[in-house]
Order: structure tokens, then C-alpha cells, then sequence
């Protein structure tokens, strides 16, 4: 079915939409976790360097509202997904303006509408997502997981044929191991470029962890002593999470590990502290930190030691100066405010 969506959108039989202002596309091939959210996170900040005002648009996978939403201050992740919501409290809460849409076309109308000063619009796994049109398309692949070993649904875990990388400007391989060598990085790149317009760019980046910020009062600004520890997740792949706190010198005692994007209830909550003992801190993501910023989990976890863990993007050798140099070239806003 998507392959004969791709074939219309590729025909132009299927209308697809470019904007005033342009956009940048994060998305993957694959279902589950490649990094988009650090990697916008980057983009955004960058952006910001070079004088633009970005605003970013996601799905908002997860929400129990509908329709184009901008994110404000009354909302949370239950009204507008996890991510944008990290994304809103991340940026200072509306200073980067951050709308939701499960049509991305209606979704940049309303942030061009509500925020006319917007110069470029990131847009969040949109990848699949036809009827726009970005001015530069990143396409996010996992060392561990790359899309050229991997099937198409339900054989395997791609949402779309590997030949969906044509339509990548950037093809960034992630979470890279610190150890990957010059020789494996390039043979990695030769396996993307069969599939990859010519000379389309192949970029490698890893995980930097942030030391572990506090979440909740119980927790100090100080640096939880090295020991035993609880693990609460709901993203796709934790296990980098996991050796990083290992090579901390922590020792995972109970890992609460739900599924990605899970809504956490009380009885996950309770079901943690059951296993929590004293002196004992408590890590989990940015990301799910958003979902429990709810009274009643927050009550409940108001006097256990939580610590998040931030993740920022750290690209390998010439990586970064690369995507630089594509979005400093990106065209400045238009006089027009849609066409074909």
C-alpha cells in the first residue's frame, strides 16, 4: 500500500506541498527508535546559531487529542505526545513554537498562522509523510539496526522498501559505538550508497550522555553515588542507556522496561518503589520524564531520589561541519505562502 503511495507521490499524480519558509525532515525507514529526538534537538539548536527561528512539528504519536494543536503552556504530553512536549519544555516553553498534526500540511499552516516570525520548520518523523515537502530530507538509520539488513513489515521492521532512501539529502547512520573504526564506518557507507541517490552523503553519529540531572525534590544536585540502582524506561531501545549507567559504575537492581511511548499508570509506579531500598537513585530518559509530569505519578514519586539522563548528538569526525553547510544553504522564507 505505502509503495503505491510512493509511486503517485513519485509520478506527481499525488500533490505534495512546499511552504514560505522551508522544511527540514527527521525520519527513518523503520519502526522503533533511531535517535530523531536528539537529532531534531540538534537541528533546532543549530538553526538557532545561524539566526533562523525554528518551530518544530511532530504527529504526536500518543496524544488523546486530534487535529492540528500548537503546544502551550495548559497542555502535556497526554494532549500532545511525549516528544513535543520534552520538545516544548526543552526550548524554554514556547520560545521554539512546537505543533502537533497528524496532516503535517494543516500542521505548518497553523504555525506559519500563530508564529509568522517562523523561518524553517524541523519536522519530526515525517519521512513517510508525502504531502509535504522538505527543502532537506535526513533519513536516520541505526548502526545496530541498519535498514539495508532489515525487512518490510511484517517480514521485518521497515515501514517502507530500503529503496526509500532515494529520497534522503543526508543518510545519518546513529548511535554509533565510540569504537567504530574508519574502515567499518566505511563499509557501513558503501551498504547505504546501494540503495542512496549518487553522492548523497553518509554521516555518523553517537550518543553523549549529560551527567544525570535531578527530577524530583528527593533528588540532589549532587551526583548519585555509584551503586545500586533502579532503571524506569518506555522507549524503544534502552539497552545504550543501560551500559552507559554500567560503565557509571551503577548496578541496574530492577529495570522497569516498558514498552515505547507507554502511559505510565500507578501501578508502575508502585510496582518501582516495591523494589526501591534507600540511598538507591532512580534513572530514567527526558523522554519518559515527560510522561510521568502528571499529579498523580508525580505524588507518588515526589520522595524517591529520580534523576534523568540526557542524551545530546555527537557526530563523528567531519559529521557536524556537514549538516551546517546544508542548513546555512537553505532557502530563506518566500513571498509566497504555499505552492504546488
Amino acid at each position: 500500500m505505502l509503495a503505491g503511495r510512493n509511486w503517485l507521490y513519485d509520478k506527481g499524480w499525488k500533490k505534495s506541498y512546499a511552504f514560505a519558509v522551508p522544511l527540514v525532515g527527521v525520519g527513518n525507514l523503520r519502526v522503533g527508535g533511531t535517535g530523531k529526538t536528539p537529532h531534531v534537538t540538534w537541528l533546532v539548536q543549530e538553526l538557532q546559531a545561524l539566526g533562523h527561528r525554528p518551530a518544530i512539528l511532530s504527529r504526536g504519536y500518543g496524544r488523546v487529542s486530534s487535529g492540528p494543536r500548537l503546544a502551550g503552556p495548559t497542555d502535556s504530553a497526554a494532549t500532545v505526545g511525549d516528544e513535543p512536549w520534552q520538545y516544548f519544555e526543552q526550548f524554554g516553553r514556547g520560545k521554539v513554537p512546537v505543533a502537533v498534526a497528524e496532516k503535517r500540511r494543516l500542521g505548518v499552516l497553523l504555525l506559519l498562522q500563530k508564529h509568522p516570525e517562523t523561518t524553517v520548520v524541523v519536522l519530526d518523523d515525517a519521512y513517510q509523510h508525502r504531502a509535504v515537502r522538505p527543502a532537506l530530507n535526513l533519513l536516520l538509520t541505526e548502526w545496530e539496526r541498519p535498514f539495508y539488513a532489515d525487512f518490510v513489515l511484517p517480514a521485518g521492521r521497515l515501514r517502507e522498501a530500503r529503496a526509500g532512501t532515494q529520497r534522503a539529502d543526508l543518510v545519518i547512520v546513529t548511535k554509533c559505538p565510540a569504537t567504530a573504526s574508519v574502515s567499518s564506518q566505511r563499509a557501513v557507507a558503501a551498504q547505504v550508497a546501494r540503495y542512496a541517490r549518487p553522492g548523497t552523503p553518509v554521516l555518523f553519529s553517537a550518543y553523549a550522555y549529560a551527567p544525570p540531572q535531578p527530577l524530583t525534590p528527593a533528588a540532589t544536585a549532587l551526583l548519585p553515588l555509584p551503586g545500586p540502582a533502579l532503571l524506569l524506561t518506555g522507549i524503544a531501545r534502552p539497552g545504550p542507556l543501560c551500559e552507559h549507567l554500567q560503565t557509571l559504575g551503577y548496578t541496574i537492581q530492577y529495570h522497569a522496561k516498558l514498552p515505547d511511548h507507554h502511559v505510565f499508570t500507578t501501578p508502575n509506579i508502585l510496582s518501582l518503589r516495591a523494589h526501591w531500598q534507600p540511598g538507591w537513585p532512580i534513572f530514567t530518559t527526558t523522554k519518559d520524564a515527560a510522561r510521568l509530569q502528571t499529579p498523580p505519578l508525580l505524588d507518588l514519586l515526589m520522595r524517591l531520589p529520580v534523576y534523568t539522563i540526557p542524551v545530546a548528538v555527537a557526530f563523528l569526525d567531519d559529521g557536524a561541519a556537514q549538516v551546517r553547510t546544508r542548513l546555512r544553504y537553505l532557502p530563506r522564507p518566500a513571498a509566497a505562502a504555499e505552492q504546488w
